[in-house]
């Protein structure tokens, strides 16, 4: 193999070009935004009959990251969630008089009162605050109840890690969500009073990034401190100072080199299992030495002779000497200690005092690139199996570098046909609100345009069914006109919705109708987007509408076009079949979408089969419309050779697929021989 300094060098070039920068849609980013949803809609539902509701907060490494490695950097979801009705300020502070919209009309604060540790603190029952109808400012009196504040206890602590609730992932598409519940801080605490007004020598953070990391105060979790959880009263009564949403601003403002070497360093630490040695060193410790390291550094030394491999050895020497010493200074409050004496942090003193750049290197060629080639086509991680010299590693890397770079369109394709299959199942298995769609429409819309589309489409569909089977109601109502706006208003002046009997008929007809334009809308951004990648028609639901409402010519001109331009894909998308859009399919398919469930077990926890490919769906509509139109059977022996090979093109494991397309085989079948 080449020289360390020849492989550091290669490996830099891998990290730089393979790490991606937005703006682009991540499948990750999306999962945590689905997740959040989820969570805030639960929430929603589940503080209806409380005073004050949860405001959550996506923190950890979904939000700290803007960079995406090649290989997972995040394993979970990190939620911070608190009560509207609930604040804590630090002692010595006045009760606010003004708070933001988010913020209950009444409200109990808590003081904070530093503990004997730092970083630790107790909270004390202070006031009550009550909004004035006149003016919307805050008056305040005293709590006639001045008890410290307790931790709540969850179930028999088993799910508890720290001061996160660890749940389990049901929806085996996601990632899984650690919660934290926390109490809102609006001011910077005392006990990190130095921290913005300390001296720094290289500009970092600036004054701009440190006015917002202030004004955005911090959060006070239920965690004691390591030394105090055995004692019967601190144990139950003692917080922790959490600064998630300071390390949100300060590292999305790193460069984009520090973000790869804060990657690089999590990924060593945990491959190597070095936070299973020493269970007190975690990715907290690696995040308080890259702030360190981007404050007491100056840009030359991260961009100069740019070299991540040496970056990385010079920090975990860093981190050596605070292992060594147990001493790791945490990165806003003074006197904060971070690690404590264990014999395990021997062991890792250890390990870290073998690493150099040779060392490093060789490690990352053969634990982080020769899994990322894993990744890639055959031809391609093969060439990994010879890398004996420096120019046959550097070809293979730059082989990686290529395939990672042109697959990019393709993982967006994957993330947009994630949130296409998320959507219809999270709400077909939920009832909306207007909290609930508000929320999906404000997330969403931050990614993309198409996926609100997509949203709006199913969200009027869902409301159409439960018209079609309860009626109408004025929930319904305020769900489309928060949905349509003001062309729902438009349609209730032409249906007289408000002034005279509802035409159920006639609304329900409308909604399916708008739901239509907006998913041909949808498959029209998508096939702009993405049309190099995969192959989309952007009728089929024009079709499926047509043929609903008897429209058979148009639907046969439609679903064969559409069989034609499908018929050498260079991959398909599909239509769904859950309840929202069983209006839209024949009594045959919605059976056969039953029988797939007991055909293919796994079809009873993935949502995924409740799909068909565009392909079988226009094949059936032209079968279907034909028959109806009496064609010739010379027309649908044409038909049935598409439906034969159809057969043979799509995999055996798309059951719905191959159900549907026999059944349409026989109904063609019937007619062309006689039987």
């Amino acid at each position: 193999m080449a020289n360390e300094r020849d492989i550091s060098d290669i490996i830099t070039t891998f990290l730089l070009n393979t790490c991606r920068l937005p703006p682009r849609l991540s499948k990750l980013d999306i999962e945590a935004a689905i997740n959040f949803i989820l969570l805030a809609t639960d929430r929603l539902h589940h503080d209806e009959d409380k005073e004050g509701k949860h405001i959550s907060l996506i923190t950890g490494s979904v939000a700290e990251f803007y960079i995406e490695p090649m290989l997972p950097h995040v394993g979970d979801v990190d939620l911070m969630l608190h009560y509207s009705d609930q604040l804590a300020i630090p002692r010595g502070y006045p009760p606010p008089t003004q708070l933001p919209a988010e913020f209950h009309k009444w409200i109990r604060v808590c003081e904070i009162i530093d503990s004997h540790l730092p970083g630790y603190v107790y909270l004390r029952n202070r006031y009550l605050l009550t909004q004035s109808t006149d003016d919307g400012k805050y008056l305040y009196r005293e709590s006639d109840e001045r008890h410290y504040f307790a931790r709540r206890v969850f179930d028999d602590g088993k799910n508890i890690d720290g001061p996160a609730v660890l749940t389990d992932n049901s929806h085996r598409t996601l990632l899984s969500i650690d919660y934290v519940h926390c109490l809102r801080c609006l001011q910077w605490p005392t006990q990190a009073a130095d921290w913005p007004t300390r001296h720094r020598n290289y500009g970092w953070p600036d004054t701009a990034i440190l006015d917002r990391v202030v004004s955005n105060g911090c959060d006070v979790v239920g965690v004691a401190h390591r030394q105090c959880r055995q004692d019967e009263w601190m144990g139950k009564h003692q917080w922790r100072l959490s600064f998630s949403r300071a390390e949100i601003v300060l590292i999305n403002s790193w460069m984009p080199v520090q973000q790869i070497v804060n990657y690089m360093l999590r990924y060593f630490i945990k491959t190597e299992r070095l936070t299973v040695f020493a269970s007190t060193l975690s990715n907290y410790h690696i995040k308080t030495l890259m702030l360190w390291a981007c404050e007491l550094k100056p840009t030359s030394w991260w961009t100069e002779n740019l070299n991540l491999v040496r970056i990385c050895v010079e920090l975990l020497q860093t981190l050596f000497v605070w292992v060594t010493d147990t001493r790791c200074p945490h990165y806003f409050i003074n006197n904060c200690n971070l690690v404590d004496n264990s014999s395990n942090l021997k062991n890792v003193a250890s390990k870290f005092m073998s690493i150099d750049e040779e060392y490093l290197s060789t490690w990352f060629v053969n634990n982080y690139i020769g899994q990322c080639a894993q990744l890639c086509p055959v031809y391609i991680s093969r060439l990994l199996n010879d890398v004996t010299s420096g120019s046959k590693l550097r070809n293979a890397v730059s082989e990686i570098v290529r395939w990672r770079l042109n697959s990019s369109l393709d993982d967006m394709w994957n993330a947009v046909n994630f949130v296409e299959k998320c959507i219809p199942a999270y709400v077909s298995m939920r009832s909306l609100s207007v909290p609930s769609c508000v929320c999906w429409i404000n997330e969403l819309t931050k990614f993309d345009k198409l996926f609100s589309v997509y949203f709006t489409a199913v969200a009027l569909l869902h409301v159409a069914c439960k018209i079609s089977r309860k009626g109408f109601s004025d929930e319904l109502t305020d769900i489309v006109e928060t949905i349509l706006g003001r062309n729902f208003i438009q349609c209730c002046s032409v249906l007289y919705l408000r002034e005279t009997e509802l035409n159920t008929s006639e609304l329900v007809h409308f909604l399916q109708k708008s739901a239509v334009e907006h998913l041909t809308t949808y498959r029209q951004l998508t096939a702009r987007d993405f049309g190099s990648v995969v192959t989309i028609v952007t009728t089929d639901y024009e079709a499926l509408h047509a043929y609903k409402r008897g429209d058979y010519q148009r639907c046969l001109q439609l679903s064969t076009q559409n069989a034609h331009a499908l018929w050498d894909p260079v991959s398909l998308t599909s239509v769904p079949t859950f309840p929202e859009f069983i209006p839209f399919l024949d009594d045959e398919i919605v059976s056969l979408t039953a029988l797939t469930v007991i055909a293919n077990s796994d079809c009873r926890t993935d949502t995924g089969c409740s799909y068909i490919t565009q392909l079988t769906l226009s094949l059936y509509l032209m079968t279907q419309c034909q028959l109806k139109l009496h064609h010739s059977v010379t027309s649908l022996a044409q038909t049935l050779y598409y439906i034969q090979d159809a057969q043979r093109i799509l995999p055996l494991e798309l059951t719905l697929d191959q159900l549907t397309l026999k059944l349409i085989e026989r109904n063609a079948l019937r007619t062309t021989v006689g039987y």
